[in-house]
């Protein structure tokens, strides 16, 4: 499997993949979304929004035009047929985890995140995930589907075990997924309080960071299929961001959730391609320190 840069790219991803730290892709997959679709068109609208963002982050004091990255674009999913569109979002985090290169995903709905956990799990055994999201997404089936947007990190639950994934912002769910996490996962509701514990408790430990975008407030991020009263602040995730830099070995990161279709104003699809730069640095910071 070779992999090429697209003509249209993220801000100035656009570095050849043998050279490259970090590959972004888009899986534009959108079959078990269960209120309102669209999550198949954000990477393509992160891309065209990336104009109006600045390649220097004044957080991460880095930028983006120092670090060599490639983004391959949308993968090519079947429509309707989410195993074999699974299966092809596996098989490209597993050739880019392969190459000594960090996967940066932009979803699709969450479902996408099964598919690079169980990729980057067969090289780190050891994987613990960061979850940032306003939904549990701890159901065992959803609507008589095991693998839906709704079971995600339940099905990331199979391949991990128990206490391995940070839950937090969460805010929605069915009581049961509540009950299940006191005994599975860390969960906490609301918001960020305590993440600084949990990243000094694991930082020596490979991570995956996925943060479902709807974990932020509608009044910040509208353009999203499930949105949910009662997120955190812009400014809170940017904290949370700024935390992982204390980790010491992230292994990849994605966004899922943006429906860009769903906000006319753009703003949503502007908020996700400002997270993207920060995580796309926060991976680059992993590579230059190792």
């Amino acid at each position: 499997m070779s992999f090429k840069k697209v003509d249209l790219s993220f801000q100035s991803c656009k570095s050849e993949y043998q050279v490259s730290d970090v590959v972004l892709f888009s899986a534009p997959l959108d079959s078990t979304t269960s209120y309102r679709p669209g999550t198949r068109f954000a990477g393509n609208a992160i891309r065209v929004e990336s104009i109006g963002i600045e390649w220097y982050s004044p957080y991460m004091e880095m930028d983006l035009k120092d670090y060599d990255t490639i983004d391959i674009g949308d993968l090519e999913l079947p429509m309707g047929d989410v195993k074999k569109a699974l299966d092809i979002i596996y098989n490209t985090a597993k050739q880019i985890v392969s190459d000594n290169k960090m996967p940066m995903m932009v979803g699709g709905e969450h479902l996408v995140t099964l598919s690079v956990v169980k990729a980057l799990h067969e090289k780190y055994k050891d994987l613990r995930i960061i979850h940032l999201d306003a939904h549990t997404d701890l159901r065992d089936e959803f609507l008589g589907r095991e693998l839906s947007h709704a079971t995600v990190l339940r099905r990331c639950h199979d391949i991990l075990g128990d206490n391995k994934i940070f839950q937090f912002g969460i805010r929605s769910g069915d009581r049961h997924e509540f009950e299940w996490a006191k005994k599975h996962t860390h969960l906490r509701k609301f918001d960020f309080e305590g993440i600084e514990d949990i990243v000094d408790s694991i930082k020596d430990h490979p991570v995956y960071i996925t943060i479902d975008l709807d974990v932020l407030d509608p009044s910040v991020f509208p353009g999203t299929g499930t949105p949910e009263p009662g997120g955190v602040t812009y400014k809170e995730l940017i904290g949370a961001i700024s935390a992982f830099t204390k980790l010491n070995n992230v292994v990849g990161a994605d966004i899922v959730e943006l429906a860009p279709m769903l906000d006319a104003s753009n703003v949503s699809t502007i908020v996700a391609a400002k997270t993207l730069r920060e995580l796309i640095l926060l991976l680059h910071k992993q590579k230059k320190s190792e």
